[in-house]
Order: structure tokens, then C-alpha cells, then sequence
């Protein structure tokens, strides 16, 4: 991701799964799948969020999804608590979404909703963003926990001008732990500066964490709103483009959106 709102040659978010199999041509269009609303907002003791379902391949090449455990709780707010327990369990199940990210998603749809509503921020769309840059948090066996924070860290390699265009320190380290060079960083993969801009704090905890996903989700989705009605395709393909300059990424977004998009029930 580049940082602030103009697009920067070369400071792309480094998406840390192969593209190979995602580089299919299309149209960007697709129905966002609608979330829905908890009927009260959770408690702060307690937080919807089931075991993941297995990702494991069918014999038909498409990921088989189990049936997701009862939720577990923990302390937790903010944006994932908006959703409503049963539809969040049945569409985990249904795209093989990690519960604890999908919440993420959902929940920052819904904020952006109240907060941005001409934007129509779709949370299949940041779900495909999720699942590219770092499989929702599970890249290099980090895992989400119950507060929605990746462990251990999630730490893209440093931009130093090697494999990746260079882009010098702008943190001191503080973000992404090295002071030499910046480096993208959490789940949804945040250039250091980009945060400084964007960074969000969708769990209600007082802290802007790059590696908790409702921060990181909501923060990516008020990203992407800069771009305007992302109903409309030419403003999706500019919002998706600016978060990695790369055109086969954008149709790699668009077809795992169209996919989850697919697998839902609405």
C-alpha cells in the first residue's frame, strides 16, 4: 500500500501469497453479500468466535469447510460486535473464512456504512484483500487470536531495493520492528507510513494496532472509500489498484471477492 491517498510508484503493499493461481482476467463487477446486524450489540465480556473452519481441498479443488465450533469468549468490541452471531457462523462455514477475520470484515462494512454510507464498502471485498496478503492472518503460522490480533507478528520482507523496490525507514522501527528500511506489516499488509495516515482502531481499545483485524480491516476500507462509490466499477478498480499497483492483483481481488460473494447466503 503507498502512502496517503496518491498513488506512489513502487510502494505497493507486498502481498505475501503467490499470485500464480489468481491472475485471471474479468470484470471487476460482483453483488457485495449484505451483513447483518446483531440485534444488540455483544457484551464486552464476550465475542463470537468459533474455531476456523478447515480449509482443507475437495476432490474438486474447491476448500471444504467444516462445521465451526460453538464461540468462545473473550474481551472484545468495537466493530466485530455489530454482527450478528448466527449469520457470522454461516458464512465462516460457507467461504472457509477464519470466524475471527471474517468478524473483522463484516464489522468494518458495517462501521464504514454509518460512517461513509456513499462509499458501499463491501466486506467481500476486503476479505479478498485479507485472504491475498496474508491468507487472514495466518501467513507464515501466525494465527488470530480471540482479541483479533495476529501472533507472532505478521512482518513482510524489508524493502530494501532487493526483490522489492526500496523504501527507506519512516517509523524508526517502531511498527515494523526494523530501522533501516520500512516493511509491510498485519494481516491486510500496511506500509509503515500508510499507517501513520490510516491507521484505525475498529476494536474501541484506544490503540491503532496494525496486527489486530479490526483495526487493520477498518483502516483498509476507509483506504479504500477515498476512491468514492466503490459500487461503481471504474471507482473499485482505482481503490483496489491504489492499494497494490499491480493489474493482475486488482482481477485477484476481484475474483476471490466474486468467489466468497458467491458462497454466501446474503
Amino acid at each position: 500500500m503507498t502512502s496517503g491517498t496518491s498513488v506512489v510508484a513502487g510502494a505497493a503493499v507486498i502481498a505475501f501469497l503467490s499470485l500464480a493461481a489468481w491472475m485471471i482476467g474479468g470484470l471487476v463487477t460482483f453483488s457485495e453479500p449484505s451483513v447483518r446486524l446483531a440485534a444488540a450489540p455483544l457484551p464486552d465480556d464476550t465475542v463470537q468466535n468459533p474455531a476456523p473452519p478447515s480449509t482443507d481441498t475437495a476432490a474438486g479443488g474447491s476448500p471444504a469447510s467444516s462445521t465451526p465450533a460453538r464461540p468462545a469468549s473473550s474481551r472484545a468490541g468495537g466493530n466485530s460486535g455489530l454482527v450478528d452471531e448466527g449469520w457470522a457462523i454461516e458464512q465462516a462455514s460457507r467461504t472457509g473464512i477464519p470466524l475471527r477475520a471474517l468478524l473483522g470484515y463484516a464489522g468494518a462494512e458495517l462501521a464504514l456504512g454509518a460512517e461513509s454510507p456513499d462509499c458501499r464498502m463491501g466486506w467481500s471485498t476486503l476479505a479478498a484483500l485479507g485472504h491475498l496478503e496474508s491468507g487472514h492472518g495466518t501467513h507464515a503460522g501466525s494465527a488470530l487470536g480471540l482479541d483479533g490480533v495476529a501472533r507472532p507478528s505478521i512482518l513482510g520482507p524489508e524493502l530494501d531495493g532487493g526483490d522489492y523496490d526500496r523504501i527507506d525507514d519512516t517509523d524508526s522501527g517502531g511498527i515494523d520492528g526494523t530501522s533501516t528500511t520500512d516493511r509491510a506489516v498485519g494481516p491486510m499488509q500496511f506500509i509503515p507510513s500508510t499507517w501513520a495516515t490510516w491507521g484505525s482502531d475498529g476494536n474501541d481499545d484506544g490503540v491503532a494496532d496494525p496486527q489486530q483485524i479490526d483495526d487493520a480491516a477498518l483502516a483498509a476500507g476507509r483506504y479504500l472509500c477515498e476512491y468514492g462509490d466503490l459500487s461503481d466499477a471504474a471507482n473499485w478498480h482505482r481503490a483496489v489498484f491504489a492499494y497494490n499497483h499491480v493489474e493482475s492483483y486488482v482481477n485477484a481481488v476481484a475474483d476471490v471477492a466474486r468467489d466468497y460473494a458467491a458462497r454466501t447466503s446474503g
